[in-house]
């Protein structure tokens, strides 16, 4: 089973910038722990959500030929929780891409409200120095369940006459 941390892109620009939406709820079994009485979105799982986002917009930059792995965190700050209720929205920018790795800068906001500031390095890890090779399944955009949400945001924009620009599909 796969956890998915975005419900839908609002924007995506090919190889530069996504913004995908989250909507926290209380029907997230995982608030009802996190923490009893006040319930909060894990600060981890804020982290996973712009790993896919900004994984999606890496993957997509080289048409998913890569087998792309988040490598580090290069930095997460945190300024606010986010409570069921809340809306977010989570930006990430390509700082720099390459055939081994990409580097994004990422900002989770709610209402314009810094939220957090989440910077990750990506592998794409069949262009690795070692020369290992990796098999395709369990890799995240093989089963297409991520690639969905990019050919949803790509239809809707079609079907309401706008022009995804720049996307695979």
């Amino acid at each position: 089973m796969r956890w998915i941390w975005i419900d839908k892109f609002i924007d995506f620009q090919s190889g530069k910038r996504a913004v995908a939406v989250k909507n926290v709820t209380l029907a997230e079994e995982h608030l009802h722990d996190h923490f009893p009485g006040f319930p909060v979105m894990p600060e981890c799982l804020m982290i996973e959500a712009m790993a896919q986002t900004a994984g999606i917009l890496v993957g997509e930059a080289r048409a998913f030929k890569e087998k792309v792995i988040l490598a580090k965190i290069q930095k997460a700050v945190f300024f606010d929780f986010v409570r069921p209720g809340d809306s977010i929205q989570l930006e990430a920018a390509i700082e720099s891409i390459s055939p081994e790795a990409a580097g994004t800068h990422g900002r989770i906001t709610r209402e314009d409200h810094l939220i957090a500031e989440i910077d990750l390095i990506f592998s794409h890890i069949d262009q690795n120095l070692a020369g290992v090779s990796f098999p395709r399944e369990n890799f995240v955009f093989d089963n297409g369940t991520f690639q969905s949400l990019l050919r949803e945001f790509t239809s809707a924009g079609r079907d309401s006459g706008q022009e995804a620009k720049g996307v695979h599909g």
